[in-house]
This record gives structure tokens, sequence and C-alpha cells, in this order.
């Protein structure tokens, strides 16, 4: 069941806007995402949140410079997904720029999963590193970082997930979630860490005079690799995050990119000169992940530092070649997880859901859990086999349970039950033995049932209300499309009545319709669609703009439909 609310629009807010020169639309958009003045939409790289307010980012940067200026090796540790690849590659660039000795390790997921692990520290140590530079991993790394102490390897560490109830002795920690940090974008992705450790550390260079014999380098320049990943982590778009997606987006349309991310614009067919956020989020972000999803996200992030275009393109290709293996693999493993759901008799009264197969791909779950919730609206964890005996599984969640906190409240519960744990609200990993699966399954279930509220278990769509007719068009498609949406922030989303004039099922599961609103009659098309409607219909849509052999037209995007 589905319930429709419309997002309440501050009409003192919506005039304010209004009057200081916005778009009447835009306006009542803005205002009832809690914008209450223009100012709040300049997105001017001047109205960042200053690096000298990240805790610990000025004692990075010393840290970094004593490095660079003692000609010390560095090795960057970073993670298989579109975060961590394009984290690692801010890093890598970044350095380089400066004169350091920097290399970068990525865990092979399937070997060492996640984070400085003891393993992979042991592996880093054969590079022989002075400093070991985490990047969007590393707060949860206990025995990683106690590990590089004994081998004489200094530790920083650049993170942004929840820490757990202590933090790792490394040397220096920058993660604004960590306890006593007063940076207020707490919800910054990890490639942001590291974008505001590279800016401290530029600033503590220019002061030591560095510049005096170097050339300074404009380190807005990587700001295309910043708003990749930053969208592609789905971290919620505050302002400071839309400012940072603001300026690389504005960077891509202007052909000033790197080529690996130029490469993947062209490998998903899509043009950065007219990049959106939708782009970064379903297009480009999506095959850079398949790299590390389904092999090793070394590949991934060579795209993204070589500058090399043919290179670049060449590995792009192959990226894009994974992604369609990955979508296959998926569509699979969904098949099989609503035949475990309907064999396990799992229905709407289930609070929490967790399923496993053996014959599941680790580096899939993730996007299988995403689509069973999505399905479901309920919180769910789906599990594949890893080395020894063990299971790696990944969790998705619906508003209303933060998974990392569940998690938690699992492991105090049944001590020992969860071998490793960790994430974020919405989106969370667990390692347990396969043998307890059965307990797991059962326990997340509780834990879940007794933190949803029955409300939180209707799936809740929110829109923005009915779309004038005159709206409808070419114009204000790309007027919607040009502006900064995302997690927290979500794009329009209108709620209208529609006489059907045509219909048609497309590939067996996609629904194109004609529609008529007044006067004005609308292409549009749902994807993946479950019900069929009769003459007249409500819908639930986002207007887009559609390309089709270079002609531009307006067309509906349908979220929901009524049959």
């Amino acid at each position: 069941m589905t319930r429709i609310v419309t997002r309440a629009v501050p009409a003192r807010a919506a005039w304010q806007l209004e009057q200081q020169g916005l778009h009447p639309l835009l306006a009542r958009l803005y205002a009832s995402r809690g914008v209450t003045d223009r100012a709040e939409l300049d997105y001017e790289l001047k109205s960042l949140l200053p690096p000298a307010s990240l805790t610990h980012a000025a004692d990075a940067a010393q840290m970094l410079a004593d490095a660079i200026e003692a000609g010390a090796k560095m090795l960057i540790v970073g993670d298989y997904d579109c975060d961590g690849a394009t984290a690692t590659a801010v890093g890598m660039r970044a350095l380089k720029t400066l004169g350091a000795d920097v290399d970068f390790l990525v865990p092979d997921r399937f070997k060492f999963g996640y984070g400085l692990s003891v393993g992979i520290v042991d592996l880093a140590a054969q590079q022989s590193p002075d400093l070991i530079i985490t990047v969007d991993n590393g707060i949860a790394s206990f025995e990683g970082v106690a590990r590089a102490h004994e081998l004489g390897i200094a530790t920083l560490i650049t993170d942004h997930h929840l820490p757990g109830d202590g933090l790792p002795e490394a040397d220096c920690i920058v993660n604004p979630n960590q306890p006593g940090c007063d940076f207020p974008s707490k919800c910054i992705a990890g490639v942001g860490v590291m974008f505001y450790v590279m800016l401290a550390l530029r600033a503590e260079l220019r002061e030591r005079g560095f510049f005096a014999e170097h050339p300074e380098p404009n380190f807005a320049d990587l700001l295309d690799l910043v708003a990749l990943g930053t969208v592609a982590d789905v971290v919620k778009l505050d302002r400071n995050n839309r400012i940072l997606v603001s300026q690389g987006l504005k960077r891509m349309r202007a052909g000033r990119l790197q080529p690996g991310v130029a490469a993947l614009f062209k490998a998903a067919g899509r043009d950065p000169r007219k990049a959106t956020a939708m782009d970064l989020g379903f297009f480009v972000g999506p095959r850079l992940n398949a790299a590390g999803r389904l092999a090793d996200m070394r590949l991934g992030i060579e795209c993204l530092i070589t500058d090399d275009p043919a290179r670049a393109l060449n590995i792009a290709q192959q990226m894009d070649a994974l992604n369609r293996e990955r979508r296959e693999i998926e569509s699979d493993m969904q098949e099989q997880a609503l035949l475990l759901l309907e064999a396990a008799d799992v229905d709407d009264a289930s609070p929490g859901i967790a399923l496993f197969d053996d014959s599941w791909h680790e580096g899939v779950v993730g996007i299988l859990a995403s689509r069973i919730k999505e399905r479901l609206h309920r919180p769910v964890f789906a599990f594949a086999p890893g080395e020894g005996g063990i299971i790696k599984g990944s969790g998705r969640s619906i508003p209303g349970l933060h998974l990392r906190d569940a998690l938690d409240l699992v492991a105090k519960r049944a001590p020992g039950l969860l071998v490793r744990f960790g994430g974020h609200a919405m989106a969370a990993g667990a390692t347990l033995r396969a043998e307890d699966f059965a307990t797991f399954r059962d326990l997340f279930a509780d834990v879940a049932g007794e933190l949803l509220a029955p409300a939180d278990l209707t799936r809740t769509l929110e829109t923005d209300g009915g779309l004038e007719g005159g709206y409808i068009s070419l114009e204000t498609a790309r007027l919607l499309e040009n502006e900064i949406w995302g997690q927290g922030f979500p794009a329009p989303l209108f709620l209208d009545e529609f006489d059907v004039e045509q219909q048609r099922v497309l590939k067996e599961k996609h629904l194109k319709l004609r529609l008529k609103k007044g006067n004005t009659r609308i292409e549009a098309i749902q994807f993946n669609f479950s019900v069929q409607p009769g003459a007249r219909t409500r819908a639930a849509y986002r207007l887009a703009v559609n390309e089709y052999m270079g002609v531009e037209t307006p067309q509906l995007m349908v979220e929901y439909l009524e049959g």
C-alpha cells in the first residue's frame, strides 16, 4: 500500500524567494524543501564551509606537509565503491601535483573485505610505506591501525562513516562524525573529506612558503571527481554537498573534467556538456562501481588518474561491459530472492527481512537488498558466501530504522553473532558465520519490529502536488534538470490526474503512455510497471527531457500509477 502526501509549501518563504527573482515554480519547490532565502542557493566556491572548521584537518595537513618535505613514502588505502575510488583519485592527483611520493592500494573485497584490516596492512607493508592514508574507511579499523604501528607505519584516517564505541589509535583522524567534531556537514562523503584535507594541505604548504619554488595547484579542478563520488554514495545533499556537486557539474558542462570521467560519460552514452546529478547517480557512477563489484576497483581508479584519454576510454569500456554483466547477475539474483520470499512466506507483516543463497555474488548483494527493499518497503539484508565458512551481507533500510543502530542492538543481544559490522542509517554491512544465518534473520526481524513504528511500514510517496499545464514543457524540464537534486533534497515529483489516450507495453515490462491534462498532451513512461490504468488515472511523475535522434521533447517519468 502506498500513502501519498503533498509537501507543505510555506507561503511566506515561497513569496520571498519569488520576490528575490527566483522562477515561481522553483520558489515553490525550494520553499517546500526548507529554503527561505535565495542566498542559500548560492553555490559558489566561496560559500563552502572552510577546511579549518573540519576537526583535525589542519593536523592532517601538517602531517602530510612534513611527509612531502621529508620525501616520505605514502600509500592511500581506498575502498572498492565509487566514493572510495573518487576519494583515492583525489588524493593521488592532489599529492602527485605537490610532488609527493604516493601510491594506492585497494582491498580485494573477495579476499580482504572492507577497510584497513590486518591483512591489508601486511600487504601494504610490502611496499614499505612511511605513512598509510585511508579514504572512505578506517574509522573502525582498530586491529589494522595497531598492526601498522607494530610495523612502524604512521596512519592518517580520513573517513565519514559512523564510529563505534571507540576510535582506533591512529596518528590522526579526520571524520566529521567523530566525537567532538563541530563540522556542520555531517553527511559529507568520503571523497569530500579527502578533498577538504587536500585543501588544508595546500593552505599549510602556502604558509610554509612551499609555493615560492613550486607552482600552486588549483584543486577546484578535482571537483568533477568530488561531485561524482558525492552523488554516487547517496549521501544527503545538504547545502555544502550541493555546492560541491554544483561546482563539479559546472566544470563538466564546461568540458573541464578528468579524462576518466569524460570516458565514463562516453561509455554511458551521456553528454557531459549537459551533465546532471542524475547522470552521475544512474549512468556514470554504476559503471565505476561495477569494477569494484565484479572485478578489481584498481581498474576504476586507474581510469580516474590516467591523463591518457585513449587509455581512459579503453578502461571505461571494460567497466561498461562489467556493468552489463552486473545487471544480468542482479536480475537472476532478484528472481531467486523473490522465490525465497515466497517459500519463506514473507508477507507485509514481516518488519525486517534477511535473505541468503549460496549461489549469490558478494559484489551484487547491496543492489539486490536495495531492489527488494523498494519492492516490499522493508529493511532488507542480502547475504552471499565468503571464504572460510562466513557469509557477507549488505543491508538497505527505510525511513524510521537506523540500520547501523539496529545491527548494534543485534550485536549486544547476541554477543559473537556478528563477526563485524558497520555503516550508515540507510545502508550497512554485516559478516557472520554461515551456520548463524537463521539466528541473525530472526533477531534482525525482532529488532526491526521493535524499532519501526506501524506507520513506518507504509510506503509514503511525497509529492509536490500538481503541475500547471503550462509548465509541462521542454523549457520547464530543462529548468528543473539544471538544478541540484538528490538524497535529502529530492527532485520534484508531481501528482496529477490525466486522461489516458494511448498505452502500450514495451519489452514486456515498461509501460509507454500518451496522457492528456486539459489541453496539454504529453508522452510518459513507467519502467517495470505493475498495473495498467483505465481511461483516467492519477500519476506521480517527474518531468524530464527525452532525447531521441537528436531531438529533445518533454516526457513524464512515472513513479506511481493508479490502475
